[in-house]
């Protein structure tokens, strides 16, 4: 498993968008996030850096490992 870089929520969400995610909708400050094939994340959102605990699991929970989620940012 590679090092996880730091990332802040709305670059997290734009990553997941590009697997196939959609924004469904916004519950507070998490966004909420649906693949076509039921699947479904629940991402901090905004400015703030997302915990590193937190995105590993979102990461797992998508089906991507740190690696391909870390070129999706690029």
């Amino acid at each position: 498993m590679g090092r996880l870089p730091a990332v802040r929520g709305d670059d997290a969400i734009r990553a997941f968008e590009r697997v196939g995610f959609y924004l469904d909708h916004w519950h507070g400050s998490h966004a909420i996030l649906y693949h076509a094939d039921g699947r479904h994340l629940s991402v901090p959102g905004g400015r703030r850096e997302v915990k590193p605990g937190t995105l590993r699991k979102l990461i797992r929970q998508a089906g991507v490992s740190v690696e391909e989620f870390a070129d999706l940012l690029r």
